[in-house]
């Protein structure tokens, strides 16, 4: 396969996201966690070429589909494709209890030698192919499967077993996604319920892959996101490259068939965030032009919403996350809650960040929540001289102070849902000082 050229061109050959969870009135056009159903998968790891924003096409490995998946997911994303080479691999979607079987087809260079893939946190049985250093490894051209059951709700990483330091690199890591077997009541009802009616108003489609993160109810969200963060050095990439144009046609195991490429010291041009660099990740979810990088990594969110955040570190980078206009609360990390020792059934004991670290091999489930309080500006731009429809939509406090009692369900009554009341009508920055308790404006950004 040969590299297919960007469109894009941009002066920079080095992109870094400095990422911000947005507030958008319009509706969102991105799904949240697009993935694969199970619980059997059929992947197999390719080469291909990842388009990067300066114009480069960037050799690489990845996992991907061998042959068509049993179902994509969320239920409503349409446009949904797995190739046989994706950067991250596909996400795998399954349920609390299945019993989830992978089979891995080794379709690398025979120079490559062996793959393979790691399932931590699971208690994984592996048959077929060979012995590796770490798990049963596929030989070039050969299968190995891999059964675990899917034991605890969360956010888990995979990867490859086999030369880690190179395979990872290239690409070979994704995600697997384990939605809980019970939702509570309480994730369905009450605000959730309405925050989900409003949404319907304005034409948005519920992408959510459950209610809740975990059988808990404090893990009840209203939207979700999935960031896998990584970087990427093209050195070694081109040298990999250039090996196995080297080696094209050897015999896989004779003597000489073998990469060996340096992977330090180790310089990455390329920060990225599920297998985009920015602006990129912008772009919409399966967008044709990224043929082997399907996902994106743009949230859309609306004031009120519980938006779940699920992140994984799969490059050799730490990448600290700062989500502008309040703190994160860690819900698990590697799919362990963090929950109240003395009161575990009701309360959550993770910490409050205020930048979320993304620590090389670990996945974390945190809950941000934005309500635009205390911005001291109409969070949805009205103010006394509007001259829209919807200049003299009012609002009324509840008991916490937000416009939360929607009465009529339709655009000129949610227009301004979960607005802070004492905010409606002030123009921007009226008083940039900012006049709630605390003696200043929040963090707009």
């Amino acid at each position: 396969m040969s590299a297919m050229n960007t469109t894009k061109s941009i002066s920079i050959a080095r992109s870094l996201l400095a990422p911000t969870l947005a507030l958008f009135l319009a509706a969102a056009a991105h799904a949240a966690v697009p993935g694969i159903t199970g619980p059997t998968f059929n992947l197999t790891a390719q080469t291909a070429y990842l388009n990067q924003p300066d114009g480069n096409a960037v050799y690489s490995w990845g996992y991907g589909c061998n042959g068509a998946p049993s179902g994509f997911a969320p239920a409503a994303i349409s446009g949904a494709s797995c190739s046989t080479m994706q950067v991250p691999g596909p996400t795998l979607i399954v349920t609390e209890g299945q019993t989830v079987t992978v089979n891995l087809l080794n379709g690398l260079p025979a120079a490559a030698g062996n793959t393979s893939i790691l399932f931590p946190g699971f208690n994984v049985t592996a048959t077929g192919g060979v012995t590796g250093l770490l798990t049963q490894e596929a030989t070039p051209s050969g299968t190995v499967t891999y059964t675990f059951v899917a034991s605890s709700p969360g956010t888990h990483s995979y990867y490859s077993g086999t030369q880690g330091d190179l395979q990872v690199e290239m690409g070979l890591y994704g995600a697997v996604v384990v939605l809980p077997a019970t939702v509570p009541a309480a994730c369905t009802t009450g605000t959730h319920a309405t925050n989900l009616a409003v949404k319907a108003v304005w034409g948005e489609v519920d992408y959510r892959l459950a209610a809740a993160a975990y059988d808990h109810p404090g893990s009840c969200y209203d939207r979700e996101y999935l960031f896998q963060w990584a970087e990427m050095d093209p050195r070694i990439h081109n040298a990999a490259l250039a090996q196995v144009t080297a080696l094209n046609g050897c015999a896989a195991g004779a003597a000489g068939c073998s990469l060996n490429v340096p992977t330090e010291p180790y310089h990455p041009a390329y920060f990225i965030i599920n297998g985009r660099s920015m602006p990129d990740l912008m772009d919409a979810n399966f967008a044709p032009e990224y043929p082997h990088q399907p996902y994106n990594g743009n949230p859309h969110m609306h004031l009120g919403d519980l938006t779940l955040i699920r992140t994984i570190g799969q490059g050799r980078w730490q990448h600290p996350f700062h989500e502008h206009a309040n703190h994160v609360r860690i819900l698990a990390r590697d799919g362990n809650m963090q929950l109240s020792a003395t009161d575990p059934a009701a309360n959550l004991a993770g910490l409050l960040m205020f930048n979320t670290d993304t620590t090389p091999g670990e996945a974390f489930d945190g809950i941000f929540y934005f309500t635009g309080r205390g911005l001291n500006w109409d969070a949805y731009g009205h103010h006394p001289g509007s001259t829209d429809a919807y200049a003299t939509v009012s609002c009324t406090p509840d008991a916490n102070g937000y416009n939360t009692a929607i009465a009529t369900f339709d655009k000129l009554h949610t227009i301004n849902y979960y607005e802070w009341c004492q905010d409606h009508n002030k123009p921007l920055e009226v008083a940039p000082f900012g006049d709630v308790a605390a003696g200043g404006a929040c963090d707009s950004a």
